[in-house]
C-alpha cells in the first residue's frame, strides 16, 4: 500500500489549473479576463446608508453616546466581482458581509458595517429605483438579524458612497475570504470553466447560509438574500461516481489502469487523502 503525499496532489492540481488557464486564455479570452477580475478584483464603494436604531425592542441596541443617544450605524453597500450573481430571477441574492465595528472620530461616535453584492445586482438598481429600494430594505433587515441589532425602517441615503477609508472597508470585507467551489453547480467528470469560476465565489469560513425575505410575502414571491458560505459539507459519506478504464498499447496489451472519480463537493485538495493498493 502506498500513499501519495498531499503536496504532490496539490502540485498536480496546480499544474492542471495552469494548463486550463492557458487553454482558456487562447480559446475564450473574454472568459479568461472575467475570471481574472473575479479572482483579483477588490470591493468598490457603491452607496452608503445611515441606519437608525429603535429606542426599545428585542436584540441589542447600538452603543450609547455621551448623551444617551444611540450611535448612528453606517452601512457601506459595495460592488464586488467575487460575489456571485443570482442564478435566476427567483433565486436568492448572494451577499458578503464584513465585521461590525465601532469607530471614534474626534467626538463623533458611530458603528459601521460593509456588505457587498455582485455588480450586476447593483446595476439593476441603477436602471430601476424600485429595485434599489427593495435591496436596501432587505439589506437593513439582513444587518439587523445578522448582527442582532434593533433598527427602524427609516434610513438616510448619504451623499457620499463610502463612510470611512477605502482601505479599511476592503480589509473588513476581504479579510478571511477563503475561495471554494459552489456545492450547487452541475458537475462534470473533468474540471470545467464553470467550476473554475466557482472557486472565486465563496465567503468567510464558519458562516452558514442565511436566507431573508420581507415580512408579509410568500416564499414563492419573495426576493431573498443569501449570505454566501464556503464551509458546507456533504450530509454523509456516499459512494462517488467513477470510471475505471484500461489503457492498452498497439498490441492490445494492458499498460495501465486509469480511475477517474467525481468529487463535486470537495472544495480543496487538502480534503483528499489518496491511497493506492495492489
Amino acid at each position: 500500500r502506498c500513499r501519495l503525499p498531499r503536496a504532490a496532489m496539490a502540485l498536480a492540481k496546480a499544474e492542471q489549473l495552469w494548463a486550463l488557464l492557458d487553454e482558456m486564455a487562447e480559446s475564450d479570452p473574454e472568459a479568461y479576463w472575467r475570471l481574472q477580475r473575479r479572482l483579483h478584483g477588490r470591493p468598490e464603494p457603491h452607496l452608503s446608508l445611515r441606519g437608525r436604531a429603535r429606542v426599545r425592542g428585542r436584540g441589542r441596541e447600538l452603543s450609547q453616546g455621551h448623551h444617551g443617544a444611540p450611535w448612528p450605524l453606517f452601512i457601506n453597500v459595495c460592488s464586488w466581482e467575487r460575489v456571485p450573481a443570482p442564478q435566476g430571477p427567483s433565486d436568492p441574492t448572494p451577499i458578503s458581509v464584513g465585521r461590525l465595528e465601532e469607530v471614534t472620530e474626534g467626538e463623533a461616535l458611530y458603528s459601521i458595517i460593509d456588505v457587498a453584492f455582485n455588480p450586476e445586482v447593483l446595476q439593476k438598481g441603477e436602471e430601476n429605483p424600485e429595485h434599489t429600494e427593495h435591496l436596501i430594505r432587505l439589506t437593513l433587515k439582513f444587518v439587523e438579524e445578522r448582527c442582532n441589532l434593533v433598527l427602524s425602517d427609516s434610513y438616510t441615503l448619504e451623499s457620499f458612497k463610502l463612510k470611512g477609508s477605502l482601505e479599511a472597508m476592503q480589509q473588513r470585507l476581504v479579510g478571511g475570504w477563503m475561495p471554494a467551489p459552489s456545492l450547487n453547480q452541475h458537475t462534470t467528470k473533468e474540471l470545467t470553466l464553470d467550476q473554475l469560476l466557482q472557486t472565486a465565489e465563496a465567503e468567510d469560513a464558519g458562516k452558514a447560509p442565511v436566507l431573508l425575505r420581507e415580512e408579509g410575502t410568500t416564499q414563492s414571491k419573495a426576493h431573498l438574500i443569501e449570505e454566501i458560505a464556503s464551509c458546507e459539507k456533504p450530509e454523509g459519506p456516499s459512494t462517488p461516481s467513477y470510471e475505471l478504464t484500461t489503457v492498452r498499447d498497439a498490441n492490445e496489451n494492458p499498460l495501465r489502469m486509469e480511475l477517474r472519480v467525481e468529487l463535486p463537493q470537495v472544495s480543496s485538495v487538502a480534503e483528499c487523502d489518496l491511497s493506492i493498493s495492489k
